[in-house]
């Protein structure tokens, strides 16, 4: 894991933990509040395994250069 991903990691966990709360607000059933969070969650790490690839994709290849 690169370090300067770091920060990213951790307003990630942030923004996670702010639609958790924003979906429980929603006086929700449990069950319906747990397969939207577990989406939020594919979502943001779908989204950080997208940034992370092109990362090291980039780095691959100016190091062919």
């Amino acid at each position: 894991m690169n370090p300067d991903l770091l920060l990213p990691i951790i307003t990630s966990l942030g923004w996670l933990i702010l639609a958790g709360v924003g979906l429980r607000s929603r006086q929700l059933g449990l069950g319906q509040v747990v397969k939207m969070a577990l989406a939020w969650i594919l979502i943001f790490g779908g989204l950080f395994l997208l940034v992370e690839w092109f990362m090291v994709a980039q780095g691959t290849a100016s190091s062919l250069m």
